[in-house]
């Protein structure tokens, strides 16, 4: 699997690149959307990390862009975040993101949740991330009153 981090901080970077190089994914990395954009194009990942604040840049203009440009073979888009998911899970569920993932609990595992996730085979897992495509976080379903999953139609324009 490849794998490309956005993100802004150099330690959380190396962090997550080899955490995730351990168990045997590509890492790229990009610091700045327009870094983002070209590595996404060079590198063609399975997956995205976007940071939700990028310094001076906002991570859902990102996620947009990077959605934009891979429309014709689209792969998850996934924000990363040291805030809390209810600072903007409004915003997240809007986006094109499959989820939302808190830095603290980075995983190989929790990403390939969330990409399964976003192909259609839903989990529900007590973890500390959030899957639009199963609307669950932390366990708790959110949505219809009936306990039945809500699921996010995505366009590919």
């Amino acid at each position: 699997m490849r794998c490309l981090i956005v993100d802004d901080s150099p330690d959380f970077v190396d962090a997550a690149r080899g955490l995730l190089e351990r168990h045997g994914i590509v890492v790229g990395v990009a610091s700045s959307g327009a870094e983002a954009l070209s590595r996404f194009a060079e590198l063609r990942p399975d997956v995205t990390l976007v940071d939700i604040d990028l310094g001076g840049e906002s991570g859902f203009d990102v996620i947009e862009q990077l959605h934009q440009v891979g429309a014709q073979s689209p792969s998850p888009l996934i924000f990363i975040s040291t805030h809390a998911l209810q600072d903007f899970a409004d915003m997240v569920d809007s986006s094109p993101a499959v989820g939302f993932l808190a830095k603290s609990a980075l995983s190989a595992d929790a990403i390939r949740d969330l990409m399964r996730g976003s192909a259609g085979l839903h989990t529900v897992r007590q973890t500390e991330y959030f899957d639009i495509g199963t609307a669950t976080h932390r366990g708790r379903r959110r949505g219809r009153a009936d306990g039945a999953s809500t699921t996010k139609s995505r366009s590919t324009t």
